[in-house]
């Protein structure tokens, strides 16, 4: 197969400061956020180019990086950014929409700041959330939902945790 190669361009980045954190969407996209008041969560897709490196991109497999894991498991079985593309996922919750400044105000994003923002859809259960979920042993642990997340110990969970 013919490696074929895609360009994407941001259509935002995330702002972490004194007033929380935010998504900033660009001019040309602000016109987008119509219709998404009233979402409680958005799924923000964005690029982890602090780690957009080449010696990154041609990782495939990591080295027991979580203590109750296998000494080895394939970089699509975590969710590292480091990886071929270092595109992450996650849900955010919404604080409120500022439509004329293009501002989404969430409560947290796990992204570091200026990080490039690619696409944001809206969280939806019917489609995001899936009843019957099973995992690996090596993580069976973890929290259940979303909302644990903040209070568990992830420290425990990563092997090279300082």
């Amino acid at each position: 197969m013919a490696e074929t190669t895609y360009t994407l361009s941001p259509i935002g980045h995330v702002r972490v400061g004194d007033e929380g954190f935010s998504i900033v969407v660009a001019e040309p996209y602000r016109k987008a956020l119509s219709g998404l008041d009233g979402f409680s969560h958005l799924n923000i897709l964005f690029w982890c180019h602090y780690l957009d490196v080449p010696e990154y991109r041609e990782m495939v497999v990591a080295d027991k990086p979580y203590k109750q894991g296998p000494d080895q498991v394939g970089i699509f079985a975590t969710r590292s950014p480091v990886r071929p593309n270092p595109i992450a996922l996650t849900p955010v919750p919404v604080l409120g929409i500022d439509h004329a400044e293009g501002i989404i105000h969430i409560a947290y994003i796990d992204a570091e700041p200026e990080s490039p923002v690619l696409d944001i859809k809206p969280y939806l259960p019917a489609v995001d959330r899936i009843r019957d979920v099973s995992v690996p042993q090596w993580c069976a642990d973890w929290p259940a939902w979303y909302e644990d997340s903040a209070t568990f110990d992830w420290g425990a969970v990563f092997e090279n945790a300082q």
